[in-house]
């Protein structure tokens, strides 16, 4: 069985190391268009999966066809016939990206984890572990860069190491679509260890003074003092 932890710090390190070797560039404009943007920022509001992890996913699964569905690439208006199959009819696109992300492995949505390396690898598990087994980069992920020469499967259970990924890999489409929309970036796990703790959130608010919380030297706490004396006589 794949480790999933040590998955996602090879992932987050060949992230770190990954080099484009082909042209990213027309495909990750159309990613990041306002209008492909929006679509994607809905789903992410009901799922909390970020919007540019739908939107890799849709490229990698239907070539962001909007007819087609984010689980596998069947016809969102009709009863998916390949895995996950006996998905819909949907009445959007929308609706059919929500239920993929919600109802169908790897189930996305429920991930919490949304730096680099789990999120390369949430990724990697949408396509199947396949690779991971081998101890190979997957071309989900990989093809199109340097951390990736060769080797797919061609059909299910069928491994051939001289095949090539013509596809863009989802690693180097979202480095590309960093490279155009700041938004579409995802932290390294330190960097957002680092922001969650000096964000304002993670700060403990003061709390204010009052009959149970007195300031020290305060009337009221000499007042809570005579007080508490008194209750400990009776």
């Amino acid at each position: 069985m794949t480790n999933i932890n040590a998955l996602a710090a090879a992932n987050a390190a060949r992230w770190k190391n990954a080099g484009l070797t082909r042209d990213f560039g027309a495909v990750a404009r159309c990613l990041v268009s306002p209008t492909a943007k929006s679509r994607y920022q809905s789903v992410s509001a009901k799922t909390g999966v970020p919007w540019a992890m739908i939107a890799v996913i849709h490229e990698r699964e239907c070539s962001q066809d909007w007819t087609r569905s984010l689980a596998q690439g069947d016809p969102w208006k009709r009863t998916s016939v390949h895995v996950p199959a006996g998905r819909g009819p949907f009445i959007s696109w929308e609706a059919a990206a929500i239920d993929a992300l919600v109802n169908c492995a790897p189930y996305a949505a429920r991930n919490t984890d949304w730096s680099i390396g789990p999120s390369l690898t949430k990724l990697e598990e949408y396509n199947g572990l396949g690779y991971a087994a081998r101890g190979l980069p997957s071309p989900y992920l990989w093809s199109g860069t340097d951390q990736y020469k060769s080797g797919k499967y061609v059909r299910d259970g069928v491994y051939d190491p001289s095949a090539v990924d013509s596809q863009l890999g989802c690693a180097g489409l979202l480095k590309a679509m960093a490279a155009l929309d700041p938004s579409a970036a995802f932290a390294t796990k330190n960097s957002l260890d680092a922001s969650d703790a000096s964000s304002p959130a993670r700060q403990s608010t003061p709390v204010p003074p009052s009959l149970t919380n007195p300031s020290k030297g305060s009337i009221a706490a000499f007042v809570v003092s005579i007080l508490a004396a008194l209750f400990r006589r009776r």
